[in-house]
């Protein structure tokens, strides 16, 4: 299973579903007794499931430092998502986000999201495949998609599952299994905050690309990655020169498909 850090997790979730909760329609949180948030992390959907429902919500992540920060805001258990530490029928929803996608056997997972819950199953999942970046840094969308394309072509999990989770859902005998798209809009304007001076530095040193330099170079040559580490260094050059004048601007898209089944 791939793992991220606390603040990986804070700045890809930050403001998700601050624009709009519809596509979580289908979970009928406001009549959920106990619901169990699957992979939680930092408790980033936990707190939004807090507030959409009056029961219990319970986060369970395998990464004790990332339930550190989410206990803070419920109940949390220490637990594989492939052999959950609960009996049948505990919950009447079962629920994920961008975890299925990070997961060697993620139909392992939903089957027992299945087991354990006696009514819903839902997971929120995005299509990486379909993510866009619009920048006011010409060159940053291209070597975005290219990254991107590299990274998806070395990468061990299927981190382009988005809509495709509901053939997960229909193979774990899920049944009324519906998909709604919600997008996650991620800009960066002035004033600039701290997180994005420290993403802009990033991108200049080439740590952010570096990041995921394992997977990249899987499909690159090393001349090619070296090629496109000194063209993403001069990218993030050209970004705190435009934020230097206060005039850039960035939006990425990132496409989520919510899933939800019945037992």
């Amino acid at each position: 299973m791939r793992r991220f850090d606390a603040d990986y997790l804070d700045a890809t979730r930050e403001g998700m579903w601050a624009d709009s909760r519809e596509a979580l329609a289908p979970l009928e949180l406001d009549t959920r007794e106990r619901v169990l948030d699957v992979g939680c992390g930092t408790g980033k959907l936990t707190a939004v499931l807090a507030e959409e429902s009056d029961g219990e919500v319970v986060g369970l992540d395998a990464d004790p430092g990332l339930l550190a920060h989410a206990r803070e805001v419920g109940p949390v258990v220490a637990g594989d998502a492939t052999r959950l530490p609960f009996p049948d029928d505990s919950f009447d929803l079962v629920v994920c986000q961008a975890l299925l996608i990070n997961l060697p056997d993620p139909a392992a997972a939903v089957r027992e999201f299945a087991r354990v819950s006696r009514d819903a199953v839902a997971a929120v999942e995005p299509d990486n495949s379909l993510v866009t970046v619009e920048s006011t840094v010409d060159t940053e969308s291209r070597l975005a998609a290219k990254a991107r394309e590299a990274y998806l072509a070395g990468v061990d999990t299927n981190v382009a599952l988005g809509a495709d989770a509901r053939d997960l859902f229909t193979t774990a005998g899920l049944t009324d299994v519906r998909t709604r798209r919600y997008d996650h809009a991620r800009s960066v304007a002035p004033p600039y905050d701290q997180a994005a001076l420290e993403a802009a530095t990033r991108k200049a040193s080439g740590a952010g690309l570096a990041s995921d330099a394992g997977e990249i170079r899987k499909t690159l040559s090393d001349a090619e990655y070296d090629d496109l580490r000194a063209a993403w260094r001069e990218m993030g050059r050209a970004v705190i020169e435009q934020m230097q004048d206060e005039a850039y601007r960035r939006t990425e898209t990132v496409p989520f498909f919510v899933t939800v089944g019945r037992t």
